[in-house]
């Protein structure tokens, strides 16, 4: 598989290497020459200096043959613009854009240009490392609209069924570990004490669903 790269700062350079390591062919393309100094001393793919978003610099990188593009330059428009143009023009299936605001990483969801919205993406992950007995977060997708979440039920919710966990719009329980075996539980699973959930949950929603978790089933709730 053939893959553009346009932007090599660390993380460009990063994911060309692991995309060669991974044995794909990889052209990477950046407005500023020395910035290929950050690529292995042994990397055999194309180098392209120019702007992502000409359409000459990028059939230079063979984005005409490409499969998949990454756009990961330090600037939003930049990676918004290159990700449209290899969609748009070159019909490209694979594109993906690093965004640093998270609110422009929705506008452009919702346009089917799938990206990464590094803030959130970096919260998470800082948060996981400097608060360890924090919930944890298994799985992120790229857009962080949608999290696995692990959780060890309170002791309220023993004797209630799997699907009262579950939140319409917000959180849905997909699967359960009890002493130490996971599976994939359906929605009339029994809950029992020293049970770990693991749900699938909407960024926004951690607040709300770990707040359903703490005050216990509704009264009379089976």
């Amino acid at each position: 598989m053939h893959v553009v790269v346009v932007g090599c700062g660390r993380v460009g350079a990063g994911l060309a290497r692991n995309l060669e390591e991974s044995g794909h062919s990889v052209a990477v393309v950046d407005r500023r020459p020395r910035a290929f100094e950050r690529l292995p001393e042994n990397f055999s793919g194309s180098t392209v200096t120019g702007v992502g978003f000409d359409r000459d610099r990028l059939k230079e990188a063979g984005i005409e043959q490409a499969a998949a593009l990454a756009a990961v330059t330090n600037g939003d428009n930049s990676n918004i613009l290159v990700a449209r143009v290899a969609r748009e023009t070159f019909g490209v299936e694979r594109v993906v854009a690093r965004i640093y605001d998270p609110r422009r990483a929705k506008i452009f969801e919702r346009l089917g240009i799938p990206t990464i919205a590094t803030v959130e993406w970096a919260t998470e992950r800082v948060l996981q490392r400097i608060m360890p007995d924090r919930p944890t977060t298994e799985w992120i997708d790229p857009s962080a609209n949608v999290l696995l979440i692990e959780r060890l039920i309170p002791s309220s919710w023993a004797g209630h069924k799997l699907s009262d966990l579950d939140l319409a719009g917000h959180a849905r329980v997909c699967a359960i570990t009890r002493l130490g075996q996971g599976s994939v539980a359906g929605p009339d699973t029994i809950l029992q004490d020293g049970d770990v959930i693991h749900a699938m949950v909407s960024g926004s929603s951690i607040e709300t669903f770990d707040t359903h978790l703490g005050s216990g089933p509704v009264k009379g709730g089976h």
